[in-house]
């Protein structure tokens, strides 16, 4: 498929938005779909199966994050929030409700391309096979659970690394939040925040160029961490 059959369905009711958001996908081989209401909006979804979708929070008639809700009990497409609301609780609750990214007004729209295109990717390929992972000069093999450098340099992580490595890879690009990681690591009955931090922060160290700056492990402050590898990247 390519990127030109692609459609995007914006909710969103602000006019100027609305036109500076057409441009920039229409101008880039995408089609374009725009609702000013929940309601419209939904009503699109069905009726024409978006590639993606970019909901704006502040709707006039219901709560984007109801949006999210309901097209959720039906399909899997990625959803992109595009909103003023800043507060980490907000955009915790749209993770939870299943969005898939969070992108903050006001935009760069340089950005909030790049996130359309490749979460489409993402989506059209299917979840990353579990294979081997590229991060700087370093690859991980996440089936037979081996790291080494490209001078041939073994990287020793610990099975938790391990485990938490893979869960960030099963979610390709997306952010995972702070609760679904250590869930989906140490499992429902766990709720330690700090663990996860001294991990993340040892996988750094084993992996990233420059921990105090990292490119592939990435912090969404306040939500959760995202994966970027270097084909992402």
């Amino acid at each position: 498929m390519t990127e030109a059959m692609h459609l995007v369905l914006i909710f969103e009711d602000d006019q100027a938005i609305q036109n500076i958001l057409r441009m920039l996908f229409e101008a880039n081989g995408f089609r374009v779909v725009i609702a000013d209401t929940a309601a419209r909006g939904e009503h699109d979804a069905r009726l024409h199966r978006p590639d993606v979708v970019v909901v704006d929070l502040g709707l006039p008639d219901r709560d984007g994050l109801n949006v999210i809700t309901a097209i959720r009990t039906w399909s899997p497409v990625p959803i992109i929030v595009l909103s003023a609301r800043t507060a980490e609780a907000q955009r915790l609750a749209a993770f939870e409700n299943g969005a898939d990214d969070y992108v903050m007004k006001p935009f760069s729209a340089p950005e909030l391309l790049a996130r359309v295109r490749a979460i489409v990717r993402r989506h059209v390929r299917g979840e990353l096979p579990m294979g081997v992972l590229e991060l700087g000069d370093v690859s991980i093999d996440l089936g037979r659970r081996v790291a080494h450098r490209r001078d041939g340099r073994d990287v020793r992580l610990t099975p938790l690394e391990h485990r938490i490595l893979e869960t960030l890879a099963r979610h390709g690009d997306r952010i995972v939040t702070h609760a679904a990681l250590i869930k989906e690591v140490w499992g429902p009955h766990r709720n330690d925040s700090r663990a996860l931090r001294v991990y993340i922060g040892s996988l750094r160290k084993k992996l990233e160029a420059d921990p105090s700056r990292p490119r592939h492990i990435l912090t969404e402050l306040g939500v959760g961490y995202r994966l970027v590898t270097d084909a992402e990247a």
